[in-house]
């Protein structure tokens, strides 16, 4: 019989923390991908419906690009060399620091996890088309936001989280 009551507790919590990120980044990937098979299957490509006139449209755009386009000019092999290296660096830094964030962090843990999702939605999106899907298309006036999708959403809301935590400064010892 083991004579230490928390022998296991360590690997345990791991477990825990990685079952964490597995629920968290998988429900991102399940809701961006399925958005992206509903536009991709019932939208074509470029047609815009409008949901909140004069602010929301649902909006069937394939983006060659990284954010905001970048690099969507660029040839088709190099950016997407570019572009498969840089997300799946990304997806390993995300992982190396969820990995290093202690228990007592669980915002800032959340926080990676969704960018953890949401490159990894994005990425696999790169790996089937070349391109992401994107469709959430917000505007007012002649000021337009470049459409985006959960996948980004995810990532920007968990670069808020982590922004937050450095500026407050509440980033783990």
């Amino acid at each position: 019989m083991d004579s230490n009551p928390t022998a296991g507790t360590g690997v345990e919590r791991m477990r825990n923390k990685y079952i964490k990120l597995a629920i968290g980044a998988g429900l991102i990937i399940v809701v961006d991908q399925i958005t992206k098979v509903l536009i991709s299957n019932f939208m074509p490509e470029h047609q815009s419906v409008s949901v909140i006139p004069g602010l929301f449209n649902i909006t069937h755009i394939r983006n060659p690009g990284g954010a905001f386009g970048l690099l969507a000019e660029a040839s088709p092999f190099l950016r997407n060399l570019m572009f498969l290296f840089i997300s799946s660096l990304a997806v390993g830094l995300i992982f190396w620091f969820y990995k290093k964030t202690p228990p007592s962090h669980p915002i800032l843990a959340s926080g990676f996890a969704l960018i953890f999702g949401g490159a990894i939605g994005n990425l696999i999106d790169r790996i089937r088309f070349g391109k992401v899907v994107d469709f959430l298309d917000f505007f007012v006036g002649n000021l337009h936001w470049p459409a985006f999708n959960i996948a980004d959403s995810a990532i920007s809301i968990g670069i808020g989280i982590f922004a937050l935590h450095l500026l407050l400064k509440k980033m783990p010892d």
